[in-house]
């Protein structure tokens, strides 16, 4: 890729916007943390600030693929299977594995992003975006994170600014 992309995340607006030379070439609704910006570990918040794209997981999986700790569970999404496990939280199709950048903000220790396993990742296409509802991670409809999967490359710089 000649030039370098780069996320950035509002909290505020729900959206995601990935850059490329300072311009925006898309604009993707999201759904953040409903318990709001945080970075401790257990908060089930959104950690805020620089954070770098530290594994891209899911390439060939098929659309609606659910995942458990990263790993494809065999299980094809879909409402019928929603109402067997209620309480799941849906992680679908692709998940892009944050780490943070700045120690002692959202990396290393008690506020380490990548150990938090906070995600860009699908979930259900029938959950909202545009308001936060998440347990921590960005969420996105699965297109939209196909989408996204295929425009950044494993190390690409995220801001995520309230």
């Amino acid at each position: 890729m000649s030039e370098q992309r780069e996320i950035k995340v509002s909290v505020a607006s729900q959206e995601l916007t990935v850059l490329e030379q300072g311009g925006c070439i898309a604009t993707f609704s999201v759904s953040t943390a409903k318990n709001g910006v945080g970075e401790r570990n257990g908060s089930e918040q959104t950690p805020r600030g620089r954070h770098v794209v530290r594994a891209k997981i899911g390439a060939g999986q098929p659309v609606n693929t659910v995942f458990v700790a990263r790993r494809p569970t065999g299980e094809i999404y879909s409402p019928a299977l929603r109402e067997q496990y209620p309480g799941r939280d849906w992680i679908l199709t692709r998940i892009l594995w944050l780490s943070g950048m700045e120690p002692g903000v959202n990396r290393l220790g008690a506020v380490d992003t990548m150990r938090r396993y906070v995600y860009i990742h699908g979930c259900p296409d029938e959950d909202q975006m545009g308001i936060p509802g998440s347990h921590g991670c960005i969420k996105m409809h699965n297109d939209d994170i196909l989408t996204l999967f295929e425009m950044v490359p494993y190390g690409t710089r995220v801001l995520i600014e309230e």
